[in-house]
């Protein structure tokens, strides 16, 4: 495993952290569980992200679904198969995300766990620092580009159903 895939993972930990740190704070809105698929789709990831998902996931079979209206192909049933290895994007869905945009601050989150934003107030401290991660993955994903000398620029992206020419299937 490169340094940088490691440096991703250690950076995917510190999400997940604040995600859950988040998810607690927010309990009351909170309407994500198994079974709730509406921000499952095929993402495009960084190649970082690509790479990581792609060497814990060869030894990790899956069932491929077909991605219906760009569905996530990991999706079965509801629930996804590649839950402890998804990217960043998928680990921050539900919460309330802090962006900028158009150089305002802009809040996003889904609809169904906060139906009415006015019972909520939002700040820094309980909102997810979207463009501060995304900047840490986009630096990450440099040094991985520069590291492994690849195909990739670093501003690509890679569909995640790429992946499933990296892997052996589950037979179903």
């Amino acid at each position: 495993m490169s340094a940088s895939i490691k440096k991703y993972l250690q950076l995917r930990a510190q999400v997940d952290q604040l995600t859950e740190q988040l998810a607690s704070k927010h309990q009351k809105h909170m309407a994500c569980k198994k079974g709730c698929d509406l921000c499952c789709m095929d993402y495009d990831v960084f190649p970082i992200e690509f790479e990581a998902m792609k060497e814990a996931l060869q030894n990790h079979p899956v069932e491929l679904q077909e991605s219906i209206d760009g569905s996530c192909i990991f999706l079965k049933d509801h629930a996804c198969q590649i839950y402890e290895h998804r990217p960043i994007i998928c680990r921050t869905h539900g919460l309330p995300l802090l962006f900028m945009n158009d150089d305002q601050w802009e809040l996003s989150a889904c609809e169904l766990n906060f139906t009415d934003f006015a019972d909520e107030e939002f700040t820094s401290e309980n909102s997810f620092p979207q463009d501060t991660f995304n900047s840490k993955l986009f630096m990450l994903n440099k040094a991985f580009l520069e590291e492994s000398k690849g195909e990739h620029s670093e501003f690509e992206l890679i569909p995640m159903q790429h992946l499933k020419d990296h892997f052996q299937p589950k037979n179903s």
